[in-house]
Formats: C-alpha cells, sequence, structure tokens
C-alpha cells in the first residue's frame, strides 16, 4: 500500500482534475446559453453641452497659436529661455511630493479598475482535508496502518453572470474614476510648476529690487555727503543733515527685507521640488524687460488643454455609469455553481462510486426592499447631475481665467509704458533739484520729495514687470500647458510615473 501511495495520489489527482473540467465545461455551455440575451442597463454616455464662447474677448490683436508654435510638450516654461528655471522646474514631477500623492491615488484606482474586472470571470477554489489513524508499537515501528474517514481535494466554481451590465457598467465607472485621477495628477504637476515658476520670478524681482535699493542708497549716501559738507560750512541746518541720514537708514532697512522675502521664495522654491531648503542656494539674478508672448489657444481647445476640465468630464462619464449600476440592481442576480471531488473511506483503487458532483444554478430577486434600490438610483442620478454642474462650472472658470490673464497682459503692457515715462521723467527732475540744491535755490525738501518719487516709480515698474511674467505663466497655466485630454484614453502609465515611484520610500514588507 506504501509503495504504491505516489501513484495512487496521482491518479486521484488526475481524477479530481477531470471531473472539475467537465463540470467547468458544463457551467461554461449554461453561462453561454444565459449570455445570449445579456444585455447592459442604465444610460450610455454622452458629454453633456458645456458654456462655450466662440471667442476670447481679450484675444485681440493675439496671434493664434499654429502647430508649429506651441508650447513644448512637458516643459511649457522653455519658452522663458532662463537655464535656471528650467532646471528647476524639471524636477517637479520627479520629486513635488504633491504629485507623487496624485500619483499614488491614480494608482490605487487603476487597482480598482482590475478589482471590478475581475468580477467578470468564475472564482475557483479548492477544499483539501483528510484523517489517517494507525496502531501499533511506538518503540519498535511495527504495526499497521489503516485508513479511516479519508476526504480528497474537492474543487469549487461559482459564476455570477453579468447579464444585466452590472458589472461592466461598474468596470466602466472605475476607468472614468482612474482617468479623472490622471488628469489630475497632470493638474498637480501643471500647478506646481507654475507655482514654482512664479515663486522663481518673485525671488528673481526680489533680487532686482535689492540691485534697485543699493543703487538708491548709494545716491542717498552722495546726498548725504553734500548735506553734510554744507551743514559743516553752516548753509544747511541740521535738520537737513538729520533728514539726509534717516534717508539712507530707511532704504538700508527696505533692503535687508527685500532678503528676508528673497529667502522665503527660495525655501518655497526648495519645497516644491521636494528638497529641504538646506538644499538649495539660487544665485542672483535678473528678469528679462518683458516677458515672452504665450501662445493662445482657441476657446473650443481649452477644454482639451485643461486637465481640471479633462477630469470633471471624465467623472461625469463615471456618475452615468453608476446610474446604470443602480438600475442594474431592479433585476434578478443569476449564479451558476458547480464542484466535484472524490469521497470515501478505504477507496482504493478509486472507482466511479467514490466521485461526488454537483452543478447547479440560482437566481435572486429582491421582492421588497422598501425602496432601497429606488433611493439609491435616484442618489445615483443626483450624483450625476451635480458632476454635469461641477463639470459646466469649471469650464466657466477656465474661460474666466483664462480672460482675466489675456485683460491683465493687455493692461499691464500698458501701465508699463506709462510708468517708465513717469520714472524717467522722475529721474530728470532728482537731477534738476540736486542741482538747484548745491546752488542753495531750493530747500532740501524738495530733494527729498523727489527722490522720493523716483524710488517709488522704479519700484512701480519692477512690479509691474514682475505682474506680467506671472500673469503670463497662469495664463500658460489657464491654457493647459501641455496637457492633451486624448492622453487619458491611453493604457500606457503616464510618463513621470516611474521617476516619482523612484522618489517615494520602499513600503516595510
Amino acid at each position: 500500500m506504501a509503495a504504491r501511495a505516489p501513484n495512487d495520489e496521482t491518479g486521484r489527482t488526475d481524477q479530481m482534475a477531470k471531473s472539475a473540467r467537465r463540470a467547468a465545461r458544463s457551467l461554461a455551455a449554461l453561462a453561454v446559453v444565459t449570455g445570449l440575451s445579456a444585455c447592459t442597463v442604465g444610460p450610455d454616455y454622452q458629454r453633456p453641452e458645456a458654456p462655450i464662447s466662440t471667442q476670447f474677448k481679450e484675444l485681440k490683436g493675439w496671434k493664434q497659436a499654429q502647430p508649429r508654435d506651441g508650447m513644448e510638450k512637458g516643459r511649457w516654461w522653455a519658452i522663458f529661455r532662463d537655464s535656471q528655471l528650467d532646471a528647476l522646474a524639471s524636477q517637479v514631477e520627479v520629486t513635488n511630493q504633491n504629485v507623487a500623492a496624485e500619483l499614488a491615488a491614480y494608482e490605487q484606482t487603476k487597482a480598482l479598475v482590475r478589482e471590478s474586472q475581475a468580477s467578470l470571470f468564475p472564482g475557483v477554489s479548492a477544499t483539501w482535508s483528510g484523517q489517517r489513524s494507525g496502531e501499533g508499537k511506538a518503540l519498535t515501528g511495527v504495526g499497521r496502518t489503516v485508513a479511516s474517514g479519508v476526504s480528497y481535494p474537492q474543487g469549487t466554481v461559482s459564476w455570477t453572470l453579468d447579464v444585466w451590465g452590472k458589472v461592466r457598467r461598474q468596470i466602466e465607472s472605475n476607468e472614468a474614476t482612474a482617468q479623472a485621477d490622471l488628469a489630475l495628477l497632470e493638474n498637480a504637476k501643471l500647478s506646481a510648476q507654475a507655482q514654482l515658476a512664479i515663486a522663481y520670478f518673485n525671488l528673481r524681482t526680489q533680487d532686482m529690487l535689492r540691485a534697485l535699493l543699493s543703487r538708491t542708497i548709494a545716491a542717498y549716501q552722495e546726498t548725504l555727503r553734500i548735506t553734510r559738507n554744507q551743514y559743516n560750512s553752516g548753509t544747511v541746518s541740521q535738520a537737513d543733515l538729520i533728514t539726509a541720514e534717516t534717508q539712507v537708514l530707511t532704504t538700508q532697512a527696505q533692503f535687508e527685507a527685500a532678503a528676508i522675502t528673497r529667502a522665503q521664495y527660495e525655501h518655497a522654491i526648495a519645497a516644491l521640488i521636494g528638497r529641504p531648503p538646506a538644499d538649495l542656494t539660487i544665485k542672483a539674478g535678473a528678469l528679462p524687460h518683458t516677458p515672452p508672448a504665450a501662445p493662445a489657444a482657441l476657446p473650443s481647445t481649452l477644454l482639451e488643454r485643461r486637465p481640471d476640465v479633462a477630469s470633471a468630464e471624465r467623472t461625469m462619464q463615471a456618475q452615468n455609469a453608476l446610474v446604470g449600476v443602480a438600475i442594474a440592481a431592479y433585476y434578478p442576480q443569476i449564479t451558476f455553481s458547480a464542484s466535484g471531488g472524490f469521497q470515501g473511506a478505504n477507496v482504493f483503487p478509486l472507482t466511479a462510486a467514490h466521485l461526488i458532483w454537483s452543478i447547479g444554478g440560482q437566481a435572486t430577486d429582491p421582492l421588497f426592499d422598501g425602496g432601497l434600490r429606488a433611493a439609491q438610483t435616484d442618489a445615483a442620478q443626483a450624483a450625476y447631475r451635480q458632476a454635469v454642474a461641477n463639470y459646466r462650472q469649471t469650464v466657466l472658470t477656465a474661460f474666466q481665467e483664462v480672460e482675466d490673464q489675456l485683460s491683465a497682459l493687455r493692461l499691464l503692457a500698458r501701465e508699463l509704458k506709462i510708468q517708465e515715462q513717469a520714472r524717467d521723467r522722475a529721474a530728470e527732475a532728482v537731477k534738476v533739484y540736486l542741482n538747484q540744491y548745491r546752488a542753495g535755490t531750493v530747500a532740501f525738501t524738495t530733494v527729498v520729495v523727489a527722490q522720493a518719487t523716483l524710488l517709488a516709480d522704479e519700484e512701480a515698474v519692477l512690479s509691474t514687470r514682475q505682474a506680467l511674467f506671472n500673469a503670463t505663466v497662469y495664463l500658460i497655466q489657464y491654457l493647459g500647458g501641455g496637457f492633451d485630454a486624448s492622453e487619458l484614453l491611453a493604457e500606457q502609465p503616464p510618463p513621470l510615473t516611474e521617476a516619482v515611484a523612484r522618489s517615494l520610500p520602499v513600503p516595510p514588507q
């Protein structure tokens, strides 16, 4: 008996496998017959209309983007032609932790898609159990072994048919949700890159402000030297000397305050690229005179280039599919099951008498649920209407934001020209009054007022240039950067998946 055990075990396993295959074929045949009448209940998705204007109100004078004029995909900031900005912004998609969090959310919803797809297939399980007993002398090992109550492996197949499309609607919803999360991932990346560009241009503005204040301090110190000489010669009062000293000290304090603000922008940039502030030092630099013209998109293409709009649209489809899931609950749930194996005591050799099997079907249809299914359907339909409203509001907000930046760029350009003229006139006034002061024909207060006016005008010019750069960044962001909604339908993972994953800690095993 012991010598034949391996062969007997193999024979039992083969017999069990044949039995399970026969049961599975019978189950599949029943499934095919039932599946011939399968359908998918619930509304098929169609994108609702959105409030789209035919043109941008503020687009006059703008050149429409041609295919070759589009921003470089994935590197929209390249139009500024700043190597330092390029090096910093390129790190956002690799180490920014908000982007990493959105990536994890996207991977989670992709896993939910696979989870729901698994419900389309039958479940197969195996059960192993058995018992053997014997008697004999424990010390000598002499005795005999008796098999009793032996139970062999049993296989079970269960399949809930998706006759009414409930599972397929759930898959559709999960796939649309995954695409919405992918759009949110792209939106997080675009937002972080835009924040970095804004912080970078603000930092450069502080660099230029410090340079301006340094030149102003030097000019005020020269004025102080003239005033001190005149005070020593008795031609001006002590009040003029104190005023000149105060002017220098106040400007020096502004110089230090600008250093504080610059440091904060540098720290913000470090956080956006996922690095401690101590690890990043940016050398002083300057802004170009004006930013380059950003290509504008047609109103109709805005819906395909804004990741937040694409996410809202995908959310609509997800909610629409869930309406079908709720409606499918009104229909019976049909389940087929089959099992097979061998069972018995002292069954060597195996015979047909030891074979056990069963196959059957079950339909479950709740007759009364207290209005549960009706409430679930109403809730699903309300959630879809909410998604539609959110989508339309997102579209309206998108057009508002683009119009805001187009108008800001147009008006800021005009404002800059006027401010530059005022600054130039103020500089001429300082020269005239300072010469008259040396000659003793005007009071020192006249010089102080003129110098303060010049500094204010120079700061206003710098502030407007800063606003122009920021408005350009915002416009590119609100136009969607280099995003293309058609990428949401691709099966490939986003290009930044591997890079961001490498920046995350390995979970404990």
